[in-house]
């Protein structure tokens, strides 16, 4: 048996930015199909503000 690293298997493309497409597109993932991993870590309402917070332009919570 082996162990998990704790990283989902997906792939993305990696180091940019949350954009507000893709924070919508969570978000709707989450919401058809309410039992995903997406929707009980309440995932899709932190990309939603991320991508809202980096459409903006702002530099987010404040870390440096």
């Amino acid at each position: 048996m082996s162990k998990s690293s704790g990283k989902s298997g997906g792939s993305h493309a990696g180091g940019g930015k949350m954009s507000a497409s893709r924070a919508s597109a969570i978000q709707s993932a989450g919401a058809r199909n309410p039992v995903s991993r997406t929707a009980a870590t309440g995932f899709a309402s932190r990309a939603q503000s991320a991508g809202a917070t980096n459409a903006n332009g702002g530099s987010g919570s404040g870390k440096k």
